[in-house]
């Protein structure tokens, strides 16, 4: 098999109890990211890694493939490695179980990102911020790349910052979209790196895959989504949806 998808969606949250079940019209949340990464074209597989039996019986409800993973794994990527431990296969895409408006495009673009290159072990997504607000915004994650489109840096401040005496007066932001490809290699490599200081600083998983000096790609899509972290994000998605 060359790609699989898997959707973490745990039902506990801090912020929001429930969140990948909460109505969108007329359907649960993980129902939207289900329908959305099955239009993917390079996804040779598509799984539900859910612990809890509300969200497995919901799932099954709707058709989606569910493996039932344990409730102590602390992250999505835990809950992903339960899942594909015994699968044979070249990549892994990791789509967030609370990301509803999710494109197929770019889960294809990661996934294809590595299957064409097989000196790139992990990629993800970001989008060209056009709305100035955007930009200062904490719960927004910026992401700044090299020429080869190669992340430099992650970060909740507004980065690149712009000097008073700079000469560039439009400075380009993008906001990164928590969208993963990996190898199935490099996804245990990613495992068991230590959490790191600039991880903890700005609370970015990803971070550790910098800072221990490996690459991530960044591909770049006209796209954009809502991660629904809190009840009001929930009513940003039901009014983008009404929208369309």
């Amino acid at each position: 098999m060359d790609v699989i998808g898997i959707i973490p969606a745990r039902y506990s949250s801090s912020r929001f109890e429930g969140k990948v079940l909460a109505d969108i019209a007329g359907k649960p949340m993980i129902q939207h990211v289900w329908e959305r990464a099955k239009q993917a074209l390079l996804l040779d597989d598509l799984i539900i890694a859910c612990d809890h039996e509300q969200v497995a019986e919901a799932a099954s409800s709707f058709g989606a493939k569910v493996v039932y993973t344990a409730k102590a794994h602390t992250s999505g990527t835990d809950r992903i490695i339960q899942v594909i431990n015994p699968i044979e296969v070249k990549v892994v895409v990791n789509i967030q179980g609370d990301e509803p408006l999710i494109h197929p495009t770019m889960i294809d673009n990661v996934a294809r990102a590595l299957l064409e290159n097989n000196s790139i072990a992990m990629a993800t997504v970001m989008r060209r911020i056009s709305e100035p607000d955007v930009v200062n915004d904490p719960n927004v994650v910026k992401v700044v790349v090299d020429k080869n489109n190669f992340a430099l840096y992650f970060s909740r401040a507004p980065i690149p910052f712009l000097a008073a005496n700079s000469n560039n007066s439009n400075p380009v932001y993008y906001k990164h979209i928590g969208l993963y490809a990996y190898t199935k290699d490099f996804l245990f490599i990613y495992k068991n790196l230590p959490i790191s200081d600039l991880e903890k600083t700005e609370s970015l998983e990803q971070l550790r895959v910098l800072e221990e000096g490996y690459r991530i790609k960044v591909i770049e899509t006209e796209y954009d989504t809502v991660g629904v972290d809190t009840p009001q994000d929930l009513e940003k998605v039901k009014e983008h949806l009404l929208d369309k």
